[in-house]
């Protein structure tokens, strides 16, 4: 009988372990971008052979975006992208609001010359994003403006907290984009918030945060009418609903 090689051992974890995160990242983004839609089957094998790994990979990054509510596992029948929790989406946006808030309030009183700039830069990136149709880039520069308001407000941890939180936010804003005019908002009122820390105002650059961040939440009743199969109220939920009269 072979002795146990316990270092060869180990070096497999290792190789599952990021074959599994690699499967999951990649997974993820996709699903965040919508080219995975709410609702569509995702085979194990099928992955498995796209991705180049064995089932078991694939398998632990089903769990892992399933402990995100990005995937439902459904016993017996397979696995598919989750629809759109409302209730969770709302909860998201409410954290997200509050981070927020906190960094531009900060960010109005000790962002420096060169963050103030580097502000600009990234608003002239969303605007040639906007000119060439790329609604792709225009996320990374959208991703990158909070960021460095995160950062210019002395916590730049705190965008990677949102990060954590916003899932199903993603999602969302990933339906407003193609609108006609929806990026070209976005920047005016990305452009609101940098002028507002340019002057050190903490009060207007917070107003313009929520006029900004508050506009998603007002879309979401046209985007459940329009991609009805994309979103799911949690039971609880759908029963307060019903009791108001309100359709879900």
């Amino acid at each position: 009988m072979a002795a146990f090689d316990a270092e060869a051992w180990r070096r497999s974890l290792a190789t599952r372990a990021t074959a599994a995160a690699q499967v999951h990242e990649r997974l993820r983004d996709d699903i965040l971008a919508l080219a995975l839609p709410p609702g569509v089957a995702l085979s194990e094998n099928d992955l498995a052979r796209h991705f180049g790994v064995s089932r078991t990979p694939v398998r632990e990054a089903l769990l892992r975006l399933a402990d995100e509510d990005l995937v439902e596992i459904v016993p017996k029948s397979g696995s598919r992208v989750s629809r759109i929790p409302v209730g969770k989406l709302m909860e998201a946006i409410v954290v997200r609001r509050a981070l927020e808030e906190v960094a531009v309030r900060q960010a109005a009183e000790r962002a420096s010359r060169s963050q103030l700039t580097g502000l600009r830069a990234i608003l002239e990136r969303q605007r040639e994003a906007e000119a060439a149709g790329d609604h792709e880039a225009f996320h990374h520069a959208d991703e990158a403006f909070h960021a460095a308001i995160a950062e210019a407000a002395g916590y730049p941890g705190l965008w990677a907290l949102v990060r954590q939180v916003k899932f199903q936010v993603d999602r969302l804003r990933r339906l407003t984009l193609p609108f006609p005019g929806r990026i070209g908002r976005a920047i005016e009122e990305h452009a609101a918030v940098a002028e507002a820390l340019e002057r050190h105002d903490a009060a207007a650059a917070l107003a313009a945060m929520n006029f900004h961040l508050g506009g998603l939440e007002a879309s979401l009743p046209d985007l459940r009418q329009q991609n009805p199969d994309y979103f799911i109220l949690e039971h609880a939920q759908a029963e307060f609903l019903a009791g108001e009269g309100v359709r879900a």
